[in-house]
């Protein structure tokens, strides 16, 4: 049997004429047609129906064997229509008394209806599509549906409209730099505008700072230590930059001449050092705090505000011995007393990591045995 199946994916017919849905069979499907043609005789399921007619009464005069029913979705969205049509695709199938085969033939007015095509597959084969527009508007509908979804799709709306729209702004914004006597800041400023929308497209920094707000509002919300840590620790290093620049220019007022290179690179390093490692400890110690609130603390982690002391400590040395504020015996001090800090740290922290988890699964063998 051959089921000539009418599809309209909005509901057209139940809302306008009030038929409860599917239809099925000759006489309803035409009393439907004919009930939405009076109440709007501009919809284009109207040719849907009497088109799906038209093909039965064909079909039947060649003594095929051929049912006709319309089914519908809603007006909610693609997903809830297209759910819709299946569910009613499913009571056609059920009321078909017959040992037959059933194939469809599909009969829609655009592309819009012919998204539910693979739920009508996903339950009985389809022998073809017969898509039904009007001659004055052929391919009209396909199109503005296109369009539609073009639009609706936010990627595409961020790819193409706001370039787009940046480019018709450059006569207007180039008039009103015209009449303000600045065309070369107004068009310089609209084409580095274009320029870094492309290449945050590109790089795909868009999504990385929508990453980056997620995260620091899961953070902010979840009450994470390490977002605060960070906002001081930024501060800090503000600071330190401020301190070292400072410093720079102190040691320029004081010594005569220009300054070489290494030499201002430790007084850069000399009076930022100190804020800098309270940046560092900062960051470390709320990483700490969280991974403990969270139960994923290992001891291993507790290195970290070590090495930032030993890093700092040698780091402070070698550019005070630059600036010839200490003298070699204390770099000597330094250097060493920064290394052992760090490997003492290293081996007391791995061990205890050890013992403790052997501990752990010691405990854990004796509980399952006394189980």
């Amino acid at each position: 049997m051959l089921l000539v199946l009418c599809v309209d994916l909005d509901d057209d017919l139940g809302r306008k004429t009030g038929f409860s849905t599917p239809v099925i069979g000759r006489d309803p499907v035409e009393e439907a047609a004919v009930a939405l043609a009076t109440a709007d005789p501009e919809d284009s399921d109207v040719n849907v129906i009497f088109q799906g007619l038209h093909v039965y009464d064909d079909l039947t005069d060649r003594d095929e064997s051929v049912e006709v029913a319309v089914v519908t979705g809603n007006d909610q969205g693609d997903v809830s229509a297209n759910r819709e049509v299946g569910d009613e695709v499913d009571t056609v199938l059920a009321s078909l008394s017959t040992g037959e085969d059933v194939t469809v033939l599909v009969v829609t007015d655009g592309a819009q209806d012919e998204s539910v095509i693979p739920i009508i597959r996903s339950r009985v084969p389809i022998d073809g599509v017969r898509r039904v527009v009007v001659r004055q508007a052929q391919n009209l509908e396909s199109m503005y549906y296109t369009i539609k979804q073009v639009l609706n799709d936010p990627e595409t709306r961020g790819t193409v409209l706001i370039p787009l729209g940046i480019l018709l702004l450059i006569y207007p914004l180039a008039l009103i730099g015209t009449f303000l006597n600045l065309p070369g800041f107004v068009l310089g400023s609209t084409s580095a505008l274009l320029g870094l929308y492309l290449i945050s497209r590109g790089l795909g920094l868009g999504d990385r700072l929508d990453a980056a707000v997620e995260r620091g509002r899961r953070s902010l919300y979840a009450g994470r230590t390490t977002l605060l840590a960070y906002v001081v620790a930024a501060a800090l290093f503000v600071l330190g930059g401020v301190s070292g620049m400072d410093t720079l220019e102190s040691v320029q007022q004081s010594t005569p001449g220009d300054l070489e290179v290494p030499v201002m690179l430790a007084a850069l390093v000399y009076g930022s050092i100190h804020w800098f490692a309270a940046a560092g400890l900062t960051t470390s110690l709320g990483q700490i705090t969280d991974e403990y609130i969270a139960g994923s603390l290992e001891w291993r982690y507790l290195n970290a505000p070590f090495y930032v002391l030993s890093i700092a400590l040698v780091l402070h040395a070698v550019s005070a011995f630059f600036l010839d504020n200490v003298e070699i015996a204390y770099l000597a001090a330094a250097l060493t007393a920064g290394t052992l800090l760090g490997i003492v740290s290293t081996l007391t922290f791995a061990i205890a990591e050890s013992r403790f988890s052997d501990s752990d699964r010691e405990d854990g063998t004796r509980g399952a045995e006394r189980v």
